[in-house]
């Protein structure tokens, strides 16, 4: 991965440079005051560093939704996108092959996720002990935001092949993507919304499961296979998007 050079580019623009940085500042200085409102304001009193049992849970879903929305702008190209080669650039110009590029970018999309999580990972340890959550929980909760994060991230990868050169495009799409997965699936189906999932699974609640055809489908089931349709499709529609531009 060190010889890629579009993966060196992200390193170099994000890390080097610094443009990258907004999206880190944006995501802990949101997730920092809700995390400590939420434990301060129901009660300002000797007992407060007992903390709220739903302390961990605010925070690991705030980070969840800023994690994911910041993944999705990131694969966009939304920071500092002048620094960046076009894809067709790198295809045809730089002689760069198709699963190059795709690994480049998909290695850096995992990168940033995985310091996201890191970054935000000391706030909610912090709230996970005052809420007396255990080690497992938090463990489990931390795999599920990585798991979400790369499952819409991708598709901010597949806004950026497809409409490389119509940012404003790509900025509403992947902004109407994010806002109707999680309203949509809430409203269709509850267990498919990752908010509502993450909840059940902190509070250890049983989620109903899905009947249809006569058939009764686990919660639990219905949806992790949602989740793995969406980044499977989402992958298929990068990888396509990709060698639509060799044929253009």
């Amino acid at each position: 991965m060190n010889t890629n050079p579009v993966w060196r580019e992200s390193l170099q623009v994000f890390f080097g440079e610094g443009h990258g940085y907004a999206a880190y500042f944006y995501t802990l200085i949101i997730l920092a005051p809700i995390e400590f409102f939420s434990l301060y304001l129901p009660s300002l009193d000797s007992q407060m560093w007992s903390g709220s049992a739903s302390l961990f849970k605010v925070c690991a879903v705030t980070a969840l939704l800023l994690i994911a929305y910041f993944t999705l702008r990131v694969a966009n190209q939304e920071f500092a996108p002048w620094r960046f080669q076009s894809i067709k650039r790198w295809i045809r110009e730089q002689g760069q092959s198709v699963r190059a590029v795709a690994q480049g970018q998909l290695g850096f999309l995992t990168l940033h996720v995985f310091f996201s999580i890191f970054l935000c990972s000391p706030f909610l340890i912090w709230a996970a002990a005052i809420a007396r959550t255990s080690p497992g929980r938090v463990a489990g909760a931390l795999l599920l935001l990585f798991f979400y994060s790369l499952s819409y991230g991708v598709w901010g990868l597949v806004t950026l092949a497809l409409w490389e050169r119509r940012s404003e495009t790509r900025q509403v799409f992947i902004r109407c993507f994010f806002f109707a997965l999680v309203i949509g699936s809430a409203l269709m189906y509850l267990p498919l919304n990752p908010v509502a999932f993450l909840l059940a699974y902190l509070g250890r609640q049983e989620l109903s499961p899905l009947k249809l055809l006569g058939t009764t489908w686990p919660a639990t089931s219905v949806h992790f296979a949602f989740h793995f349709l969406l980044a499977g499709t989402g992958l298929a529609a990068y990888v396509w998007a990709l060698r639509r531009q060799v044929a253009l």
